[in-house]
């Protein structure tokens, strides 16, 4: 993706296979490949471009990632920007019973074992490697929002409801615990946030609290307060 702005809100792209690049223009750059996170904090203001990296273009290869965008609360929507690269060395895990597989925590805590990233609000983002047959317990807040996403396998949730690859699921906010089933070898990526609880108006690339604000960050791009950066 060529140069772009973002405004009020934070892009995690987390790598499960190929690699990619990212520069922007508060000088931040990175390479993330299989395993890694890009967690970026667009904040007040940045252009970003995120691309294949040059190896990677050169011998080709499976590619996939997935990307979410993490609001800010508005306090700090107009706060510096800012970029985390957290490296495979980096995500510490929990290990599952009878080598059931892992827990990796990427953001939040998960049975005592810490997050790198650092977020603006509590939040939880693990990556569940599940064997086939090993069931995996959560437990989040009840006014917690949370959600996970199939990205290999298939799973069963709370010994009900059966999630296939590529699924979302969406929880309502009516307990705190829930257990993941792995039908097969399974790999989950588990959401979890508090609610910001206010007014959100979004458009293209911007995320902010009233439409005047959304107006104000296409006319800023305009004159060019975001910065520069080449294609």
């Amino acid at each position: 993706v060529g140069v772009h702005p973002h405004r009020g809100f934070e892009t995690v792209t987390i790598a499960y296979k190929g690699k990619v690049a990212h520069h922007d223009s508060f000088g931040n750059s990175g390479v993330i490949g299989e395993g890694e996170v890009q967690w970026m904090t667009a904040a007040s203001g940045v252009l970003h471009k995120e691309y294949h990296e040059e190896g990677f273009s050169r011998e080709g290869g499976d590619f996939q990632m997935v990307q979410l965008w993490v609001n800010l609360p508005a306090k700090v929507k107009m706060s510096p920007p800012k970029y985390q690269g957290i490296s495979r060395d980096m995500i510490k895990k929990a290990t599952l019973p009878n080598e059931g597989g892992t827990v990796e925590v990427i953001a939040g805590n998960y049975q005592g074992v810490a997050g790198a990233a650092s977020t603006f609000t509590p939040l939880n983002l693990f990556n569940a490697k599940l064997k086939k047959g090993t069931a995996a317990p959560f437990s989040f807040p009840s006014r917690f929002n949370s959600a996970l996403l199939v990205v290999e396998g298939r799973i069963r949730v709370n010994n009900t409801e059966e999630v296939p690859t590529d699924n979302l699921l969406l929880f309502a906010n009516e307990g705190e615990d829930f257990i993941v089933e792995a039908l097969d070898d399974a790999v989950v990526l588990i959401l979890s946030g508090e609610p910001i609880a206010e007014p959100i108006v979004a458009n293209g690339p911007f995320v902010m609290n009233t439409k005047a604000e959304i107006l104000q960050a296409f006319e800023d791009v305009r004159n060019n307060k975001f910065g520069f950066l080449k294609d």
